[in-house]
């Protein structure tokens, strides 16, 4: 460092402060305990700072006690207790071994006691982040007002004449000024300086404070301003560098150390209104999507069928569960004219809002060309080409459409995917389930129309991959085979009580936490 006497630059680096009271020490109880342990076992128990130290004699004892702050640790001695002469050293109540075992003890429970306070510092500070962003609705300051006004602060705590305030662009390689105070209003229209070649700035987003006593003698560090003297300090947060502070004065002179924190605490309080602004802003935003997500989740659930049609001897149920809020997987069915009932399942791949957004296309084009098809084939031609001609060719989807007659029990049916289809029986079941290009895959994929005749007794249950994939806590997945099984043996319950017993299979497989959005459906006929 230059002569005091002459300008010279200062660079200050902000160093942790030193722990002057070891956290152990600040328990207040551990002096009562050490006294109370050696009044029952005849030992002294003595807590000592700093790395534990070779035992004196065979007699004596240490132990490492971690503070769970990741500061140094101390120890607990175990040592006799001190008298005059050793002729008369009071008698231990208790052998050296039981004393040891017993300091031991107290040890773990110090290193326990140490970590949990530790835990707990740390987590209530983590709490103070899920404090609800609320704007005081009297509080109008538009934010540049805040910081002109801070700016405004600096300067006179300071005894200076102007202060600005440079904030970095996203790509961090220029500084553009953003708020000044004792400088003209044009300065704010120029243009952003380069970061490279900016010795004093670059200096000071390392985390150093720069005083420049004197600019003239000192033209490489480039104070932005004219101004004799300056100093230059980091504004910045734990988690980004935002830019830096200048203060400027008219004569060259010294910043003394309790200048430099002012600016310095000052640049913190910029750094910290920036951040609110940003987190408010984006919290308010946050706050109005959850909602409108909750809204899109209640309308989409509410859009699903839950009373079974009125045909006599028909028995219908489906259900849905959804991984994210959001999701693809639906059920659905509706009449058509001359006794028939279309029911569907899809399951629209991409999860949240994207899936949702599908969804409701696909469904919305099974219901539109359901009304004047007749073959269940052609409406997943058309839906497949309604899907394909509205996106941009990322969107798929599982379909599986069908067409009761109530009449005569014949169900006419196609498939788009892999949906699982099976057909249940009194205590048997059997797989109608075929492989089919997806919906959104090509504008010329072809369908084929199966049909099966449904007798009384006999229910149709359709489901997704979301029930095949669940997997239990050894990594069985329930398969299509597992779910039928279960059905078939519980084949006399109702279609709602065989949906729901589904349901509850899937929650008992639910090990694998990314298992996929759900669904089913539950066709039975029953006897007249």
């Amino acid at each position: 460092m230059a002569h005091p006497a002459s300008p010279h630059l200062k660079l200050y680096t902000e160093h942790s402060p030193k722990v002057v009271r070891s956290p152990i020490e600040a328990i207040g109880s551990l002096s009562e305990v050490l006294r109370a342990f050696q009044r029952a076992t005849g030992w002294s128990l003595r807590y000592v700072a700093g790395p534990e130290s070779k035992p004196a004699s065979d007699r004596t004892w240490t132990v490492p006690v971690n503070p769970g702050d990741g500061s140094p640790p101390g120890h607990l001695c175990l040592e006799p207790v001190d008298s005059e002469p050793a002729a008369e050293a009071p008698q231990a109540a208790v052998d050296f071994q039981t004393a040891q075992a017993l300091a031991a003890a107290i040890v773990g429970m110090l290193n326990e006691f140490q970590q949990t306070r530790y835990v707990l510092w740390q987590r209530e500070a983590e709490l103070a982040t899920g404090v609800p962003l609320t704007p005081l609705s009297e509080d109008d300051t538009h934010l540049a007002e805040r910081l002109k006004t801070t700016l405004k602060g600096v300067t006179e705590a300071v005894d200076c004449q102007a202060a600005a305030l440079y904030l970095l662009d996203e790509a961090t390689t220029e500084l553009k000024m953003r708020s000044c105070w004792g400088l003209p209003f044009e300065r704010l229209m120029v243009p952003a300086r380069r970061l490279q070649g900016e010795l004093a700035d670059l200096e000071a987003l390392l985390g150093h404070a720069v005083v420049l006593e004197n600019t003239a003698i000192m033209p490489g560090w480039k104070s932005p301003e004219h101004f004799a003297s300056a100093v230059c300090v980091p504004v910045s947060s734990p988690a980004m560098l935002l830019g830096t502070l200048w203060v400027f004065d008219n004569e060259v002179r010294d910043f003394t150390d309790q200048q430099v924190h002012i600016i310095e605490i000052v640049a913190g309080k910029l750094a910290a209104d920036l951040e609110r602004e940003v987190l408010l802003r984006e919290g308010l935003e946050g706050a109005q999507l959850k909602k409108q997500l909750m809204a899109a989740e209640r309308l989409q659930r509410n859009q699903l069928p839950t009373i079974s049609p009125l045909f006599d001897n028909w028995d219908i149920s489906g259900w849905a569960s959804q991984g994210q809020d959001l999701a693809g997987a639906f059920y659905d069915w509706f009449c058509l004219p001359d006794g028939l009932l279309a029911v569907t399942l899809g399951d629209a791949m991409g999860g949240g809002l994207e899936g949702a957004l599908s969804a409701c296309a696909v469904k919305t084009a099974a219901r539109a060309h359901g009304q004047y098809h007749r073959h269940s084939e052609k409406t997943l031609q058309q839906a497949n080409m309604t899907l394909w001609t509205g996106s941009a060719g990322d969107q798929y989807a599982v379909l599986f459409y069908g067409l009761i007659e109530t009449s005569s029990g014949r169900v006419f049916y196609a498939s788009a995917g892999n949906p699982s289809v099976v057909l249940i029986g009194e205590d048997e079941w059997k797989s109608l389930s075929t492989v089919s290009p997806y919906l959104g895959e090509s504008p010329e994929s072809e369908y084929e129309q199966f049909t099966y005749q449904l007798e009384p007794g006999e229910a149709l249950v359709v489901f997704n991959k979301g029930f095949r994939n669940a997997a239990d806590k050894q990594g069985v997945l329930l398969e299509e085979s597992g779910l039928a099984k279960l059905l078939a043996e519980n084949n006399q319950l109702s279609a709602d009580q065989m949906a729901s017993m589904a349901r509850e299979c899937l929650r008992l497989h639910a090990a694998n936490q990314q298992r996929g959005d759900a669904a089913i459906l539950v066709i039975k006929r029953t006897a007249p």
